[in-house]
């Protein structure tokens, strides 16, 4: 009986056990003491329930392995991740155990669904990575960052001790080894530890921010449950009685129990009153007591999904007016580390932010663009102010704080001028080798977002990332390449440094990390041989992660991409990305547009792998795709003025618009090009056959273009005329005459010339323009069957890695599936031709006829 009772009063209105694991699990007397020595006087169960349970629990502390005992008795039943769907993730997630209130309040308990802290036992700090920027907003449903990088986390861990966690980890990671195969096991290499980031870092660089924050790494001093038990009962004694100040004073006294113990405290019926009284009691807290109460919920872990706290921030949204900027930036502070989401409250805060302007001092600043930061949004008409006292005050910024900054404004997606932009990332350069790893990949972010291609600040990183990796975790070094990948700057140390520290993350790497570091990659052309291990690793990491593309289904195709860029297929995966159910998936994905996604990857896989036998995208949807892609390019490319002219160029070499088809040859790949057949004589062939039909083109009426049709044929005569020089004024025969017209003014050369009207041949250049009649007498004998099909690519910066010769993934990717195609291609570099589009027409043509002809 007293065994029953001790036991049911600690696992509070849970489930009753039943008897023999209830015996199992209490500790059993020690070895040479008396069954006897646990006798205790006969409890009643009227009011002196809690007194006599009291004394029993100091009579038990004495005993050996009580607590654990105690622990133990609550039974936790765990999965591996890769035996959870997702399915009964989020069933897991949605389902609470609910304790309802008189005034129609429920608390919500839902362990994995508010922020996570580890924290050591000298109470180190707060260790949470949320600062991703594809998490727009906090979700109740959505398992935390923390579960997602742990594979084998254990939803009711907090009913456990952390020594028993450890062991639970250790065998799940053991059992998890013998079953899932991997390239880092086959290599018997070892596993790094996972790396931490501190987001609040910035905190410790003023004590200023002592009043403005609340320090995670200061819990308050811990207290057992024997000695809350008092509390709790005299919650029941006043009930009704209770006034505003001991509802906060309770709070704060049962916030200092200890974090393994809260639980317990959570799913006690007296701590349910204690939370529907200071409900009850909001409106009339004093404003001092509101943030002891909200501070409060931050040590009792007061879940971010409890509609209680929903009536909090109407109450203190409400009062925004009577607060002080600095309370203002402190009750957001807490709303951040209770991780709810409080956009009307933030309105407020930013409303007298925006008036009280000019009393923000540097750590208001910092930890405002922090709160934006966490908010996901800034108000525009904060902006320009914000970017005006940023500017002010950017001398006096430590580094912590820069990255902070950085970090606040790219979650916000707030775009600064490129002048305000580059000032922050000088300043960060001044102390580059000062910075954090995390604060220095803050800045690299909003670069990113910026799009700001900042030379010395890359030079740098070309020194500190290699020297840096070895200590990085996967999520920085991710964003590492990602932005080098999204400024096209290619850095081999860069690569190759982040490329031999990923294998020993792997177990670490989220599907996120994973498909964008095989993204980022492949973007750069970093080939396999260049680091044997970097592909397979991130590949076998992606099929470990299977469960989550069910959540995110761009992150398998992202990562599939990112590897049919450097010609690997895993064909397990592909099928997957390509079967009925994932394409339907895909498809119903509301956030992103996946189509053109599946579409690039389904005819990656028709031409590099010739014998698939697996699942293909349908012909209807394949023709959707292709049309949508070509309606766009229609709008923008095929109206460039490079491309509108080497179209028309060619059309007056090769004899007629017949002969040149502009349209997308793979339209997978996205861009466009200008299709030439010439027979094996070098004449060309019509080819008006194989362009789409096309829309209307819409000029405005300043351009006035003049369609040409006439054909150039060069004949000795032309050569004639054009081997007269400067100072030839005769024209051309009409029967070879060439009308410079040109499509578009561009603005002069170098050389200040406006489309000359001459041309200066060379020798080289007079025997090119010769080449056709030559080529065409070596090939009269020629076996050739059928037309040479020649791709004429008018290239762009943005087509390779800056300041080198290196294509990105894509347009690597598409070189190479035109060969496969059958094509030559025929390349009209951007420096070459963009020079000569100032040229005369003579000019022109004379380049092209070169490019067209040594392409033979």
């Amino acid at each position: 009986m007293v065994v029953g009772v001790v036991f049911h009063y600690f696992s509070l209105k849970s489930s009753p056990p039943t008897l023999p694991s209830t015996l199992s699990s209490f500790p059993i007397p020690a070895k040479g003491m008396p069954p006897h020595s646990l006798m205790l006087p006969p409890l009643s169960f009227a009011g002196g329930t809690l007194m006599a349970t009291s004394v029993l629990c100091r009579r038990l502390r004495s005993l050996p392995g009580w607590r654990n005992s105690l622990t133990q008795a609550q039974p936790v039943h765990t999965k591996p991740r890769e035996e959870i769907s997702d399915q009964e993730e989020n069933k897991k997630v949605s389902e609470h155990q609910d304790v309802s209130f008189r005034g129609g309040y429920r608390l919500h308990y839902n362990p994995s669904s508010y922020r996570r802290c580890t924290r050591n036992s000298a109470g180190s700090e707060c260790q949470t990575d949320k600062d991703d920027e594809d998490e727009r907003c906090f979700s109740a449903q959505a398992p935390p960052l923390w579960q997602q990088r742990n594979r084998y986390s254990v939803s009711c861990s907090r009913h456990l001790s952390s020594s028993n966690n450890t062991l639970l980890d250790l065998a799940f990671n053991k059992a998890s080894e013998s079953r899932t195969p991997s390239a880092l096991s086959s290599n018997s290499e070892p596993v790094a530890p996972d790396v931490k980031v501190d987001p609040r870092a910035f905190l410790k660089c003023r004590p200023e921010y002592a009043s403005l924050s609340l320090d995670l790494t200061q819990r308050p001093d811990p207290v057992e449950w024997v000695d809350v038990l008092p509390l709790l009962q005299k919650v029941s004694v006043l009930r009704d009685r209770m006034k505003p100040s001991d509802v906060s004073r309770f709070l704060v006294e049962l916030s200092k129990l200890h974090p393994d113990r809260m639980p317990l405290l959570r799913s006690d019926h007296h701590f349910s009153m204690l939370l529907q009284h200071s409900v009850e009691h909001l409106g009339v807290f004093s404003e001092l007591q509101l943030l002891e109460v909200l501070q409060s919920f931050v040590w009792l872990e007061i879940p971010s999904s409890s509609s209680m706290l929903e009536d909090y921030e109407a109450e203190l949204s409400r009062r925004a007016n009577q607060l002080t900027l600095h309370q203002l930036l402190l009750v957001a502070d807490l709303w951040r580390c209770i991780g709810k989401r409080v956009p009307q409250f933030l309105q407020r805060l930013y409303v007298s932010a925006h008036l009280h302007v000019g009393q923000l001092g540097v750590p208001e600043l910092v930890h405002l663009l922090y709160i934006i930061g966490e908010g996901r949004d800034c108000p525009k008409d904060l902006i320009r102010p914000v970017e005006q006292l940023l500017m002010r005050h950017l001398a006096q910024l430590y580094p912590e704080e820069v990255g902070s900054v950085c970090l606040g404004l790219f979650k916000s997606q707030t775009s600064l001028s490129e002048g305000a932009v580059t000032r922050i990332v000088d300043k960060a350069l001044s102390f580059v080798t000062e910075m954090g790893d995390f604060a220095m990949v803050n800045v690299l972010k909003y670069m990113r977002f910026s799009y700001l291609y900042h030379k010395t600040w890359l030079e740098a990183m070309a020194q500190e990332v290699p020297r840096r990796a070895p200590q990085m975790g996967v999520p920085s070094l991710m964003h590492v390449t990602l932005t080098c990948s999204a400024l096209h700057y290619r850095n081999v140390s860069i690569l190759a440094s982040v490329a031999e520290r990923v294998p020993a993350l792997v177990p670490h790497c989220r599907s996120k990390d994973s498909s964008k570091l095989l993204w980022a990659f492949g973007t750069l052309g970093f080939l396999p041989a260049q680091c044997p291990g970097f592909y397979p690793s991130l590949t076998d990491a992606m099929r470990q992660r299977k469960a989550e593309f069910h959540r995110f289904p761009e992150h398998l195709l992202t990562g599939l991409l990112g590897l049919a860029f450097v010609s690997e297929f895993p064909e397990d995966l592909v099928a997957l990305a390509l079967s009925p159910e994932f394409v339907d998936l895909a498809l119903r994905h509301s956030k992103l547009e996946l189509k053109k996604d599946l579409f690039t990857l389904d005819a990656a896989v028709a031409l590099e792998l010739p014998q698939w036998k697996g699942p293909r995208l349908g012909g209807e949807l394949r023709e959707e795709v292709a049309e949508m892609l070509w309606k766009f390019a229609q709008s923008d490319v095929c109206l460039k003025p490079e491309v509108l002219e080497a179209e028309s160029a060619l059309q007056d070499l090769l004899g007629g618009d017949k002969f040149v088809c502009k349209r997308m040859i793979l339209p997978h790949t996205r861009s466009i090009d200008l299709e030439v057949h010439l027979d094996s004589n070098g004449q060309p062939v019509p080819v008006d056959l194989l362009c789409p039909k096309q829309s209307p083109t819409v000029i405005p009426s300043l351009q006035s273009w003049e369609k040409m049709n006439l054909g150039v044929t060069i004949t000795d005569k032309l050569l004639a005329q054009l081997l007269k020089g400067k100072n030839s004024t005769d024209s051309l025969d009409s029967s070879v005459r060439v009308t410079a017209t040109p499509r578009q003014r561009l603005p002069p050369d170098e050389g200040g010339r406006l489309f000359d009207s001459v041309l200066d041949l060379t020798n080289d250049m007079i025997e090119t323009l010769t080449k056709p009649s030559r080529r065409g007498s070596a090939h009269q004998d020629s076996s050739h069957q059928g037309p040479i099909k020649l791709a004429v690519q008018i290239s762009s910066r943005n087509h390779y890695c800056i300041h080198s010769q290196q294509l990105l993934g894509l347009h690597a990717m598409k070189r190479r599936h035109l060969k496969m195609a059958g094509y030559r291609v025929v390349e009209l570099g951007h420096q070459e031709w963009s020079s000569t589009l100032r040229k005369s027409r003579a000019e022109k043509l004379s380049y092209l006829h070169c490019k067209i002809y040594d392409s033979l």
